[in-house]
């Protein structure tokens, strides 16, 4: 696997958003979707439980690979899941 390097954005948003690292991990390990963004990003995604908010959330990571690494760019999470899944199959 490679080596997992993450952008100093990518963990203020961990604090700033109140996102669980554990729910990024499982994301990034496992995404329920990918989908390609600007080369060479990648978008990844996961349906969760978001114990802060009481409700179903999205996860959308923007990721980075190289040939050595991957880097996370950027992680946000939202509550309008058929909007980003329109059209997606797991």
């Amino acid at each position: 696997m490679k080596r997992l390097r993450w952008s100093p954005h990518a963990l203020d948003n961990l604090t700033d958003r109140e996102i669980d690292r554990a729910e990024v991990n499982k994301t990034l390990e496992n995404p329920e979707f990918e989908v390609a963004g600007q080369p060479p990003r990648r978008l990844l995604m996961r349906r969760y439980f978001d114990q802060v908010l009481q409700q179903e959330m999205l996860l959308r990571i923007v990721v980075e690979d190289a040939a050595t690494e991957r880097v996370v760019i950027t992680i946000y999470k939202t509550s309008q899941i058929d909007k980003y899944l329109k059209g997606l199959e797991p």
